[in-house]
């Protein structure tokens, strides 16, 4: 395999952005890179052989200096939401930025996909690496404590894309990293996603209220459009927005889904697009996934001049639930403290009906 790296620009304090491009033996690539530890692109191939990009983006590196939807972003510190952006650990009440109404979103308005990350690019027979690393001082983001974060993109010649999220800290923080990449396995410029079919093996959400932040409890998705267990074309999901109250502050889907298989690793969900005959799955160690359906993306300069609209795109971010320190009651914990190891991965794997 190989690794291609290529100028994507500069800062606008003047240092030098770096574009880094693995491709496989089939000719299927995937581009990633150092400002924010951003995925770019990921060029597939359809049931024809085709070459397609399945994920939403830009040129050039000035449009992901300014609003764009966290298309591709490394989210952290913490991924999702945080209610009134309010968490108390040992004791001490932390007060974050509130950049999503009334709550805190994404890791606040300086979060990591702003920063510039140390890239170290590696290539092997049959699979490449480009790991990023970003240390978060104690304080950003009013966050406590130093973050030693590592992300590690690997893509191999089956067409799997793995993502491995390391971190440490020499003080009690919290930590729940994710990708915001907006999938449309019929290319970025297909225009709507409502024909692709998703199946997530989940048998609850974590229902919100109308800032999207969790109300504490389960709801069985049983009988409702998130009941995603045999599968669900998304443009059916999304007719039924009328009769279900869960989805109408979001337009759409912007829901966390507890995943049946908990912490193992394991298939969280799989994505197909029946006219190309291209194919997700999603595997990973993480409790949780937030499915979200671009509802209120309205994007103008993408990949070649697209524009992005409402539903043009899906994500699934794994991780942790939502506003999680404020709710113990959920899965698992973001409390990451020193002597411990964050660690989680995740795969989308790309396949194509022969």
């Amino acid at each position: 395999m190989s690794i291609k790296v290529t100028p994507f620009g500069q800062t606008k304090d003047g240092r030098e952005v770096r574009r880094y491009t693995m491709t496989n033996a089939s000719g299927a690539s995937v581009s990633v890179t150092d400002f924010g530890a951003i995925l770019l692109s990921i060029i597939v191939p359809d049931r024809e052989g085709q070459l397609a990009d399945v994920a939403l983006g830009f040129d050039t590196l000035e449009p992901y200096m300014g609003h764009h939807g966290s298309m591709g972003d490394t989210v952290g510190r913490y991924g999702n939401r945080i209610a009134a952006g309010r968490f108390t650990l040992d004791g001490v009440t932390y007060q974050l930025a509130l950049n999503n109404g009334k709550n805190h979103l994404h890791g606040g308005p300086g979060n990591f996909s702003t920063k510039l990350w140390e890239a170290a690019p590696r290539e092997t027979a049959h699979v490449d690496y480009v790991a990023f690393r970003y240390l978060s001082p104690d304080g950003e983001e009013n966050y406590p404590g130093n973050l030693d974060v590592t992300v590690t993109y690997s893509w191999d010649d089956d067409c799997n894309l793995a993502i491995r999220y390391e971190a440490t800290t020499d003080k009690a923080t919290l930590c729940n990293l994710t990708n915001h990449t907006y999938f449309n396995l019929a290319g970025h410029d297909h225009g709507t996603v409502r024909d692709h079919e998703v199946y997530i093996d989940a048998d609850v959400i974590t229902p919100v209220d109308e800032g999207l932040i969790p109300l504490g409890t389960y709801m069985p998705v049983s009988q409702t459009p998130f009941d995603m267990r045999d599968g669900l074309l998304l443009g059916d999901g999304l007719d039924m927005m009328a009769e279900c109250p869960q989805m109408q502050p979001a337009g759409g889907y912007d829901h966390n889904f507890v995943l049946t298989k908990g912490l193992a690793m394991g298939l969280a969900a799989c994505v197909y697009h029946e006219e190309s005959g291209r194919s997700m799955e999603v595997i990973t160690d993480q409790p949780a996934m937030q499915l979200y359906t671009a509802c209120t993306t309205n994007i103008s300069g993408g990949k070649g001049g697209a524009h992005y609209g409402k539903y043009s795109g899906f994500c699934l971010e794994t991780q942790h639930c939502p506003d999680d320190p404020n709710n113990p009651q959920f899965p698992g914990t973001t409390v990451l403290r020193p002597g411990e190891k964050y660690d989680t991965t995740t795969i989308y794997a790309f396949r194509v009906d022969e």
